[in-house]
């Protein structure tokens, strides 16, 4: 079973920097596209940044300047650095990937999304 573990949430003060991480574990064959969403209080989950394995990266306007968003493919794992933080960023920000799974001989493509992550922001 494919499984992503975002770390890196917290409580930090308006114009600081906060880093996350995604992490993915089990029987991976390859990832191709990884990805940052995030869901505030009453709010749609919406789009932050994505890369892919070739790190051709997006960002939503709201972020671009201040997120950058990477990875190491030799740890399937996506890092998200936040920096110059507002109040309006706080939100629970969950790790995406589009994953090619292998039991076997047999392979199947899965979208997986982790647990989630929360970043408080204060003003």
């Amino acid at each position: 079973q494919v499984q992503l573990v975002e770390s890196g949430g917290g409580l930090v003060q308006a114009g600081g920097s906060l880093g996350l991480s995604c992490a993915a574990s089990g029987s991976i064959f390859s990832i191709s596209d990884m990805g940052w969403y995030r869901q505030a209080p009453g709010k749609q989950r919406e789009l932050v940044a994505t890369i892919s394995h070739g790190d051709n990266t997006n960002y939503a306007d709201s972020v671009k300047g201040r997120f950058t968003i990477s990875r190491d493919n030799s740890k399937n794992t996506a890092y998200l650095q936040m920096d110059s933080l507002k109040p309006e960023d706080t939100a629970v920000y969950y790790c995406n990937a589009d994953v090619v799974e292998v039991r076997g001989f047999t392979y199947r493509t899965l979208e997986v999304w982790g647990q989630g992550t929360l970043v408080t922001v204060s003003s």
